[in-house]
């Protein structure tokens, strides 16, 4: 799609005769492969599609939004993360609708509906469950971990309602790229939305976009606001999240989520599609660029024998040294857990102690390998409040 779209742009140029387009971009490789379960290692981008509000069309958004990246080119995944209520398996049609085992492997297969891999319990032969929250967590883990998702550029994961066990299960298991945040006009939905904002907050978790549902209808001439307007602004306004798309009532968008064909296939150059083509561009740019700033927070400078450190969504860059860094260790090899004692001594740590590797975990944190085979998981946070270089040492020569 994207090859072709470039084509049409470029041939309508005055001065151009012919157009011979060549894709030379790689997909975008996974940067936590190391520390997550097998299953989840060949993903590149882990995107979340949250309300916190039930019925806002939270998985008409996520849907649509996947069958926008497969129109794009990519390799895509849906997760519905809704044990209780699955959305999934009635907006889809894949032809085989019952989840299989690998049973040498002792993972689970998903199925597939035009291209793009889908994982529900309602796919599990169970319907919806009735069980206990921590039991729940556990059947979601399961299914998200134990599945042989494969390569992908995007797995879109269509969040439950809520914030708690459940949602902080999910943003713990997996390092999630970014989140797409649902709502619609009014202040009861923006109240609970502006929670769901909130927890994404404080786990790290960027949200990049607002998607405000039901937002308007054409009649007669005039736009008409029949649930009010500004919930979705007021998001924006509030969190600083960058871009807000707003869908109409459209009926054939929720016929669409009814027949198992979502609307972008259903209706490819439609207005809504067109909004979800917006929404898919906005968030593949976001990806890339978080994921740049993901890879590049924490790296070590040997010419100068200093950890540069330059956070995500900050101006600021200081360097740290190393031996600071390994002596503020707050895990459990350092410090008693009970009693608070430190338990690593400074003269424990060489003074001129090197990195062997930097690796990022998540949004929040990275891990450093250091030459006694220690793995010290940094969070930002504590690396903006540990003493800073400031006699900067000249760069050793190669």
């Amino acid at each position: 799609m994207f090859e072709q779209r470039a084509n049409e742009v470029v041939s309508v140029l005055p001065w151009v005769k012919k157009v011979s387009l060549t894709m030379s971009a790689q997909p975008a490789r996974p940067v936590f492969a190391g520390q997550l379960p097998p299953g989840l290692q060949t993903i590149s981008n882990i995107v979340a599609v949250s309300s916190c509000k039930g019925g806002v069309g939270k998985s008409t958004v996520a849907v649509n939004l996947a069958y926008t990246f497969a129109d794009m080119g990519a390799r895509v995944g849906i997760f519905d993360a809704d044990v209780y209520g699955p959305s999934l398996p009635t907006m889809v049609s894949p032809v085989n609708r019952v989840l299989e085992m690998n049973a040498e492997k002792k993972t689970i297969i998903p199925t597939e509906y035009l291209g793009v891999k889908l994982v529900s319990f309602g796919f599990a032969g169970q319907g919806r469950a009735i069980m206990r929250g921590p039991m729940v967590s556990g059947v979601i883990n399961q299914l998200l971990t134990t599945t042989e998702w494969g390569e992908l550029d995007y797995l879109v994961i269509d969040m439950p309602p809520g914030t708690g066990d459940i949602q902080l299960t999910l943003c713990q298991v997996v390092p999630l790229t970014a989140a797409v945040i649902v709502t619609t006009p009014q202040k009861l939905a923006f109240i609970d939305v502006a929670k769901g904002v909130r927890m994404f907050s404080k786990l790290k978790v960027p949200c990049v976009a607002v998607v405000e549902n039901m937002c308007h209808f054409d009649a007669d001439g005039k736009r008409y606001y029949p649930f009010g307007r500004g919930s979705g602004s007021q998001v924006v306004q509030q969190f600083g999240i960058p871009y807000l798309f707003d869908l109409p009532i459209r009926p054939t968008l929720s016929a669409s989520g009814d027949s198992g064909m979502p609307e972008v296939v259903a209706n490819p150059q439609g207005e809504v599609a067109k909004t979800f083509q917006d929404l898919g561009v906005c968030v593949v740019q976001q990806c890339a660029k978080i994921r740049q700033q993901v890879s590049t927070a924490v790296t070590y400078d040997k010419s100068i024998k200093a950890i540069k450190v330059k956070v995500p969504d900050s101006d600021e860059e200081f360097l740290l040294h190393p031996a600071t860094v390994r002596r503020n260790d707050r895990s459990a090899q350092s410090v008693d857990e009970w009693t608070g004692e430190q338990k690593l001594q400074y003269t424990d740590v060489s003074e001129d102690i090197e990195p062997e590797e930097i690796r990022p975990m998540g949004n929040y944190a990275v891990s450093i390998t250091w030459p006694d085979g220690f793995n010290q998981i940094a969070p930002y946070d504590q690396l903006q409040a540990i003493e800073r270089l400031v006699d900067v040492p000249l760069p050793t020569p190669a």
